[in-house]
């Protein structure tokens, strides 16, 4: 309750949306016991990935995510042919100003990717230091599926219509990268699985 008081006082619904979770657990403890929660512990702290991040450390990653999501194109599309000049988050191409806006900072698919990796390892995997190594691997995957996103688009608009960076495509673009980072997590998991066995067989 008290938890939920401070943060409706200090307009951080970070802390009263969290108040709720911590009462989830008190009432699991109070009328079932502690050998009962720490059965529950798992789908408990999972709860907590439905909690919008607070607004400060959201800024504080967006941002950053940005400038490299826009570092990695304005690297990569000179390899392909395709001549840009850099200005912080906006990627000036030939055609037109490509901006990597807060949308497009790929914040929401990481977020998303790492709660479908914990998921995923937890249902399908035994072993705790995999499941932990599936979570930390979404990371750089999602980061780098983002990134070739920017440098789709930018070969998009190079190459065939400015106006296919927007609307259907853009949108379409979004859900197939996604769609790709499982596929990356799902190769990832099989080659830890190998390696694992090869272990085991040689030792």
């Amino acid at each position: 309750m008290m938890i939920l008081i401070v943060g409706s006082l200090g307009a951080e619904l970070f802390l009263a949306r969290f108040s709720l979770l911590v009462t989830l657990a008190a009432l699991v403890i109070l009328f079932l016991g502690w050998s009962y929660m720490r059965v529950c512990s798992f789908p408990w702290a999972f709860l907590m990935l439905m909690i919008p991040i607070p607004s400060i450390v959201f800024n504080q990653v967006t941002f950053p995510l940005q400038l490299l999501a826009s570092k990695v194109g304005a690297l990569v599309l000179p390899w392909l042919g395709v001549p840009v000049l850099r200005q912080g988050n906006v990627i000036q191409l030939p055609a037109m100003a490509l901006e990597v806006a807060e949308a497009c900072s790929g914040i929401r698919s990481l977020l998303s990717l790492v709660t479908l990796a914990i998921i995923y390892g937890y249902m399908l995997e035994r072993r705790i230091i995999v499941r932990v190594v599936l979570a930390l691997a979404s990371i750089p995957i999602a980061v780098a599926a983002n990134s070739s996103r920017i440098i789709g688009t930018g070969l998009l608009v190079q190459y065939w219509d400015p106006d296919k960076a927007e609307g259907f495509f853009h949108m379409f673009s979004g859900w197939l990268i996604f769609v790709v980072s499982l596929t990356l997590l799902f190769l990832v998991h099989k080659t830890i699985d190998c390696v694992w066995k090869q272990k085991r067989t040689s030792a």
